[in-house]
């Protein structure tokens, strides 16, 4: 597991020296007992000592199969060239100790296989499998001295962390939160949270610092399993609180007084590191070169950005529309509605019709029609007329109050001391396929 998830298959593929010139044995069924990473790394060391090929078998060679739709784990398996008899064997192995059927399309595993030297023909051997069953859990098929399949299981201890991350924006804060840890979930949740408050562009300078809370979990070997949500974030003196109401609903975001900070209107619907590179006004254009009207901001940002719906609305056009390339349109309340052009890509779900949430992913950042590269062009219409995106104005969300804001105090009163101590740890489980059933 220090190394990488494969090592285990194929320390299992190295010791098949050992079974040279002996025939295919029945399969030995054992319940599965946990091992601990030093059991593994003994265990590997002594195959390493015993290198060499299976007699009439080439070396043990990795291969990662990953089960297609509408196939089962045993027809994955024959696919790396084991025969019927064998393939059957292995499911058996793991069928005594794990639920198989949980093992369906998309779910990947490692194998190492030996094939019949010189291009002779029959089947592949199977020497190895290592299959992940959960976030900190894993099986590992191997073959015992005898030539016998065996089964192990690896359960890794895993540690709860609330993580605080302190830093100066170093570039973008999208980029420097990602270099120091943070999930893309956490850090666009970040982005988003602020762009009520400040264009992530121009108000944003080097020298300002940042802090985010996030809850995330670890196994003993520092590997990350799960990230969960953003509990806190601050800049330049704009705080926000995670809450999730007493009484059930949507999960909110409120500042150190308890009033919510969502706007009815984002500053900017990147979620990613960008720049405005073109602003409203007149300009000249950077394709036809006459001076005409620009009736939009210009965000320079690489292909692939994500972009978000600045606020709740309903999609009206999702189409290719001119020099625009790939065009989305999106109206909201009070007349407003918003314009993005020269996407690479619609987020999934995205047509007219669709209702979209304020800062939910609606498209990606492209550079289809007419564009000298990847950039966003947004724009801004009031009541059919196109209007600065700088120009629009924000309201403010309600306060909490009574039992709720109550609740809302001691939450924020458990967040600002984890931020005092830099943050916590606790030991904990993780979640893994189910094993099989005794009955």
């Amino acid at each position: 597991m220090r190394v990488a998830p494969h090592v285990f298959t194929i320390a299992a593929a190295v010791a098949v020296t050992l079974l040279a010139g002996r025939v295919y044995q029945p399969v030995r069924a054992e319940t599965p007992a946990p091992m601990t990473v030093e059991q593994l790394a003994a265990l590997e060391a002594r195959a390493l000592a015993a290198a060499g090929s299976p007699a009439g078998l080439t070396a043990p060679e990795s291969m990662q199969v990953q089960i297609r739709k509408g196939e089962t784990f045993e027809q994955a398996i024959r696919r790396t060239g084991v025969g019927l008899e064998e393939a059957k064997a292995v499911v058996a192995t793991i069928a005594g100790a794990f639920d198989v059927s949980q093992l369906g399309a998309g779910l990947k595993f490692e194998t190492a296989v030996a094939r019949p030297r010189g291009g002779r023909g029959g089947d592949s051997r199977l020497i190895g499998l290592t299959m992940r069953t959960g976030p900190a859990s894993q099986l590992t098929v191997s073959r015992t001295f005898d030539g016998a399949l065996r089964l192990r299981a690896l359960e890794e201890k895993v540690t709860h962390e609330t993580v605080v991350l302190k830093s100066e924006v170093k570039g973008s804060l999208y980029a420097t939160a990602q270099r120091m840890g943070a999930s893309g979930a956490v850090t666009r949740k970040a982005v988003q949270l602020f762009s009520h408050k400040f264009d992530m562009d121009r108000d944003i300078k080097g020298s300002d610092e940042f802090t985010l809370v996030f809850a995330r979990t670890v196994t003993e070997t520092g590997r990350v399993v799960e990230t969960g949500e953003l509990l806190y974030a601050e800049l330049k003196g704009q705080v926000f609180y995670r809450y999730k109401p007493v009484g059930g609903g949507e999960t909110q975001y409120f500042d150190a007084t308890g009033k919510n900070t969502r706007s009815a209107f984002m500053r900017t619907p990147l979620a990613g590191g960008y720049r405005m590179s073109s602003s409203f006004g007149y300009r000249r254009h950077p394709i036809s070169g006459y001076r005409r009207m620009h009736q939009g901001i210009d965000f320079a940002a690489g292909t692939g950005t994500p972009i978000v719906a600045p606020a709740d609305g309903v999609v009206v056009e999702a189409r290719r529309w001119g020099g625009y390339g790939n065009w989305l349109r999106i109206r909201h309340s009070n007349g407003l509605e918003s314009g993005y052009g020269h996407l690479s890509r619609y987020a999934s779900g995205i047509r007219p019709g669709q209702r979209v949430r304020q800062g939910q992913v609606v498209a990606y950042v492209g550079s289809t029609g007419a564009s000298t590269g990847p950039h966003l062009h947004y724009e801004i219409w009031r009541n059919g007329q196109r209007i600065n995106p700088a120009g629009v104005k924000t309201q403010e969300g309600t306060i909490l109050s009574g039992a709720e804001l109550t609740a809302f105090r001691a939450e924020k009163a458990r967040i600002d001391r984890v931020i005092l101590a830099g943050g916590e740890r606790r030991a904990g489980q993780a979640s893994a396929l189910r094993p099989a059933s005794n009955g």
